[in-house]
């Protein structure tokens, strides 16, 4: 592969050593121009992680459709061929965080012009409804009365399930105006007050105090409701390479005791953990873009019904992965591979279902 035009001169820039072909013989270092343009930067990266000669590309489909090979290649010494674990990681992860953003911010651009060209809609609409509200506002006036009597039972009938500490817990509501409700409140001096009055719910409501005042916070620098929970679906997207990168060690560590200690070592498990983390990232990568490209499909049933059928299949193919993977690796009886992939995949799956609910937790508390 070429990154630029070969020197003249033959003495290594880097060592001194003298270079009789591209490479230096003595620090690998390529005898090109010193000087190059800017767009080089760009290129240098894209050709040193695909080399062009089909690494990159040999290990993606390795990666993707033959579970378990990378990791006896790579444990058998064929590491030239390959993108390293670490490497493949470590590019895999990047891509995953950065390019949902790119597709969240194309979609919330769609959604302002969407809102712009409604807007205008609206304003008609409102010119035509002056009138209408005029006759309306007098008919008001007449059942206000009523509206006050109303409103007073309905006060009342409060206030006896209340001192009867008999409070129907509604834990994520909307309220007339669009807002969230968090435990029947809108505001933290409504939350606290349902707190002092529920007295057998207490519990309920020190658990939701960090959501609640998240929520109400946002609220009040002017977020709706639907702005929230984007906000917390991309927090999502973005905890899950998070959560498998903090889960890695504990992953390898489950292989590490259910096999012989002898003949693998915690390295292997390792190698792995990380070509298996490798694929459910991008699995996950995948199934987001074809999220993404399907917004702008017709809305039919049928295809409608194709697209959830690919989104079972492929999380079917995702989960079925680890099995394959595992007992190709490790070369164990087929009874024995599925005894111990259905142990160890119950049992990090439980593991990695917790760490994501924590990192979702502290991923929510940091939203802003």
């Amino acid at each position: 592969m070429s990154h630029g035009k070969i020197r003249e001169d033959k003495t290594c820039l880097n060592c001194g050593h003298h270079v009789e072909e591209r490479f230096c013989p003595h620090c690998g270092q390529e005898n090109i121009q010193p000087k190059q343009p800017f767009y080089y930067l760009f290129t240098h990266f894209i050709e040193d992680f695909t080399h062009y000669d089909g690494q990159f590309w040999k290990t993606i489909k390795y990666l993707l459709f033959r579970p378990g090979k990378l990791t006896r290649e790579y444990l058998a010494g064929k590491r030239q061929a390959y993108v390293a674990p670490v490497k493949l990681y470590i590019f895999v992860s990047f891509i995953t965080f950065f390019l949902p953003s790119l597709l969240v911010s194309s979609e919330e651009e769609t959604k302002e012009q969407d809102k712009t060209h409604a807007s205008k809609e609206i304003e008609k609409e409102k010119k035509k409804a002056q009138v209408a509200q005029f006759t309306d506002s007098l008919k008001q006036e007449l059942s206000k009365e009523q509206l006050k009597k109303d409103k007073k039972a309905d006060k009342d009938l409060k206030v006896t399930e209340i001192n009867g500490n008999d409070i129907e817990i509604d834990t994520f509501g909307e309220t007339k105006d669009g807002k969230i409700g968090v435990l029947g409140a809108t505001n933290m001096k409504q939350f606290d007050s349902l707190y002092a009055k529920s007295i057998n719910d207490q519990r309920v409501f020190d658990f939701m105090r960090p959501f609640a005042k998240k929520v109400f916070h946002m609220q009040e620098q002017g977020m709706n409701k639907d702005q929230i929970f984007d906000k917390f679906q991309e927090t999502l997207v973005h905890t899950l390479p998070k959560a498998l990168f903090v889960y890695l060690p504990i992953f390898a560590f489950f292989l590490w005791i259910f096999h012989n200690k002898k003949k693998w070592w915690f390295f292997d498990h390792g190698i792995f953990t990380l070509h298996y983390f490798s694929f459910l990232l991008l699995g996950t990568l995948i199934l987001i873009c074809f999220d993404w490209i399907t917004d702008f499909l017709p809305d039919f049933s049928v295809l409608n019904l194709l697209i959830i059928l690919i989104y079972l299949a492929s999380l079917l193919y995702m989960s079925f992965y680890f099995f394959v993977a595992h007992h190709r690796v490790y070369e164990s009886s087929r009874s024995a591979s599925i005894f111990k992939g259905l142990f160890l995949f119950v049992i990090n799956f439980i593991g990695l279902l917790i760490m994501l609910l924590i990192l979702v937790y502290i991923s929510f508390m940091m939203m802003h």
